[in-house]
């Protein structure tokens, strides 16, 4: 059964208590992490390869496949967030920064329903 977490510096804790309850810490490195969050996140994209956007829709309806997204996207968040707690950086502040460094680069007066492109 899940257990609930109000912020997400508490499910960092979480994760931390975690590894070090089983003396993983000393393999929880930036590099190692990193590689591990694009692992997982291609097995995220594995459950959409090849599938048209209404095949998508359609394996949606499956409780199994929705079960297997979470657990891949639960994999890819725990890795991200462990990487962030151990580079000392506060995920939360770190989206809040980047979404306002994105609203003055894609001002929503210019940008409304267009594509974000680098230019």
């Amino acid at each position: 059964m899940p257990q609930s977490c109000s912020t997400l510096e508490e499910l960092m804790a979480k994760i931390r208590r975690f590894v070090e309850e089983r003396d993983w810490t000393r393999y929880q490195r930036p590099v190692p992490l990193t590689m591990s969050v694009a692992i997982e996140l291609g097995e995220l994209f594995e459950l959409f390869q090849w599938l048209r956007e209404d095949e998508v829709e359609e394996h949606l309806k499956s409780e199994a496949y929705r079960q297997a997204l979470r657990d891949e996207f639960a994999d890819v968040m725990i890795y991200l967030l462990r990487l962030a707690d151990v580079l000392g950086i506060s995920p939360t502040d770190a989206v809040l920064d980047k979404l306002g460094k994105n609203a003055e680069k894609y001002p929503k007066e210019r940008w409304s329903g267009k594509i974000p492109s680098k230019t």
